[in-house]
């Protein structure tokens, strides 16, 4: 993958990085089985038993979404999927989210959301399409903010993100930890 590298997030303690596909597979797997029942039922609108989780993660594995982690001491506690345009009946990439409740509220879902745009436009998608349960007000509330124009029918809010009228991410800041390990890199070399 191009985008191994990890990205230091201002507010929280952890990293952003995409995970490898197969290799990482546990990783995503525990976090999305650790959702409490409220999370669990608001990112898969309804609930879902573990041997679900168990086959959406391996699916998820072998058919080219790209995950992208919010990860605290090597434990993914947070993800954005990107599923590919080929899987959905509008050929539109579909993206999802889930946050665990203890990382919840510290700008997690926002830096998910940011990285996970910058994903599919090199990947050079115009759109993306978002599905939320129609009671997920966090989750509407972050498709609002990243302009998505959500609909409501049967129970769920749909809508569409056009990538062409987002703002372009900022360039990544270098904390002082980037810094020194730079510099001790550069050493190195």
């Amino acid at each position: 993958m191009s985008h191994e590298t990890i990205t230091r997030l201002p507010i929280v303690k952890g990293s952003v990085r995409t995970l490898r596909q197969q290799e990482e597979l546990p990783l995503l797997r525990g976090h999305l089985l650790r959702l409490d029942p409220a999370s669990r039922h608001d990112r898969f609108h309804g609930f879902m038993d573990d041997s679900f989780i168990e086959r959406y993660a391996a699916k998820c594995a072998d058919d080219g979404t790209v995950i992208i982690a919010y990860i605290e001491d090597g434990v993914v506690r947070g993800a954005a999927e990107l599923h590919p345009p080929d899987q959905s009946p509008d050929s539109l990439p579909e993206i999802a989210f889930s946050v665990e409740a203890r990382v919840r509220r510290q700008g997690v879902g926002s830096i998910l959301f940011k990285k996970l745009i910058a994903e599919a436009r090199s990947k050079g998608y115009r759109s993306l399409r978002i599905t939320t349960g129609a009671q997920n007000q966090a989750m509407r509330a972050l498709a609002h903010k990243f302009g998505a124009h959500l609909t409501f029918r049967h129970g769920e809010s749909t809508g569409t993100i056009d990538l062409d009228r987002q703002p372009m991410p900022e360039p990544a800041m270098a904390t002082p930890a980037d810094a020194a390990r730079a510099m001790v890199n550069a050493n190195r070399a």
